[in-house]
């Protein structure tokens, strides 16, 4: 068991992304093609047993004075800095980062993530504007992706979020992001309101 969690948390560490437990699950039951001296070869895998160790893990993260901890974002696991650390590390991404996402980024990242799939002509529609170049910058980012065509006349590109949208905003799914009317402000309204 303590050979397996090792093994797991190094794939874990060792990787750019989160990693699914079927993902996991499968890279430790293929074993390596090349080894007859395959260390976890052997072992017995179940999702149960997996889980507790991915459980393991996050419990000796957050009981450690570690840095890390294991956290499950997009059906996927991996190792991030602790919230108290947040502030030094958004200090290193805003001076790495020359430039953030403009107001029409951020718009039209929100039309699509609440609109899912969407054309752009529907973006243009609500947002009034030509999208273009916003849309193309944002693919560029892979904070959106192409998720195919509409039945329409033309046949338009759907596009919806992509995983590292989620990732971006620590999001574990898209339900996640707060209900329209949670961010609706009476601010942002006109004209009288009565009771």
């Amino acid at each position: 068991m303590e050979k397996l969690t090792k093994h797991v948390e190094a794939l874990i560490f060792a990787s750019e992304s989160g990693v699914s437990l079927d993902e996991i699950q499968e890279i430790l039951q293929t074993g390596a093609p090349d080894s007859a001296e395959d260390p976890i070869r052997d072992l017995s895998l179940n999702t149960d047993l997996l889980e507790d160790i991915l459980e393991s893990i996050a419990k000796k993260y957050a009981d450690s004075d570690s840095i890390l901890e294991l956290r499950h974002i997009n059906n996927s696991y991996q190792f991030l800095t602790k919230p108290e650390y947040h502030p030094t590390i958004n200090r290193l991404v805003s001076h790495r980062s020359k430039k953030k996402l403009s107001q029409a980024a951020l718009e039209t990242l929100a039309i699509v993530a609440y609109r899912q799939p969407v054309t752009k002509l529907e973006i243009e529609h609500i947002r009034g504007v030509n999208c273009d170049y916003t849309i193309q910058r944002l693919l560029e980012k892979d904070l959106i992706s192409i998720q195919g065509k509409a039945n329409s006349p033309g046949r338009p590109l759907l596009y919806g979020t992509s995983p590292l949208l989620m990732d971006y905003f620590g999001l574990k799914d898209i339900s996640e992001l707060p209900k329209l009317k949670e961010v609706a402000s009476s601010e942002n309204s006109i004209g009288e309101h009565s009771d």
